[in-house]
């Protein structure tokens, strides 16, 4: 792989095992763009968050190298690195004793940021996010339905105005139609900040809508990278496997409301 530090994100030979010696990810090479939503698709084991929190420490490479910004992870100060990681998983991890406001606000307050700003900034993030200030900064998150928490989990990973996101099936516990309509926010969202995202997901039809380019793991290696158009159209029988099922699930639901 060509060393671009223009890139956002790059795995160079990067692989991850065990102690007890499994490898759950071996000689992986990519590069996220700047500005892109990269979705990693594949099967559960298949190395997808593995990938994930090797980018943010969570889990440190056993061989090869992750670079953030042009700079090896593990150079990185760990705490500075979070910090400029926005991260929202699945069950979201809101904190049930803190407000909506608290929980948004929460990465600022550790930056130290003058509390006028925070105010000012949990108030744009929630907007953004279609959680109006004055409706929902004082509620708590068992006052919130699934689809709220989630967007309160999604306000906090902008809150501190990081320039990359990692997503982790952050819209998987949703039913069908909150999920329709808070991908539909998402992808409005993204064409506004353009983040460099990467975003773990089972569904296809997701990594169609909202990616920009689509990578699918397979036992541990990244079986290939493809755009959209790419993914749909290519014969790698790995993949038709995945488009398959994606369109015959168009056909059920077409004929369904025919």
């Amino acid at each position: 792989m060509v060393d671009d530090s223009s890139n956002a994100i790059q795995f160079a030979g990067v692989g991850f095992c065990l102690p007890q010696g499994k490898t759950l990810l071996s000689s992986l090479d990519l590069a996220v763009h700047a500005g892109e939503t990269f979705m990693l698709v594949g099967r559960s084991g298949s190395g997808k968050t593995t990938s994930l929190k090797l980018i943010n420490r969570l889990l440190t490479a056993t061989s090869g190298e992750v670079r953030v910004e042009g700079t090896a992870v593990n150079r990185w100060d760990t705490v500075q690195l979070r910090r400029r990681i926005g991260y929202a998983i699945q069950d979201v991890g809101l904190f049930p004793h803190y407000t909506v406001f608290e929980n948004v606000a929460l990465v600022p307050k550790l930056e130290r940021w003058d509390g006028r700003k925070i105010a000012s900034r949990v108030e744009e993030v929630l907007a953004l996010v279609g959680l109006p200030v004055g409706e929902f900064a004082g509620r708590y998150p068992d006052e919130l339905s699934g689809g709220q928490r989630q967007r309160v989990g999604l306000a906090r990973a902008l809150a501190a105005e990081p320039p990359i996101l990692l997503m982790d099936e952050p819209f998987g516990a949703l039913d069908p139609i909150t999920r329709a309509e808070i991908q539909i926010e998402f992808q409005k969202l993204q064409q506004k900040l353009g983040k460099t995202i990467v975003f773990v997901t089972h569904d296809v039809s997701e990594a169609l809508l909202l990616g920009s380019r689509i990578g699918l793991m397979e036992e541990g290696r990244l079986r290939g990278v493809y755009s959209p158009k790419e993914f749909l159209e290519t014969p790698d029988p790995s993949v038709k496997a995945y488009v398959d099922v994606f369109r015959t699930r168009q056909q059920v639901f077409q004929n369904s409301n025919g």
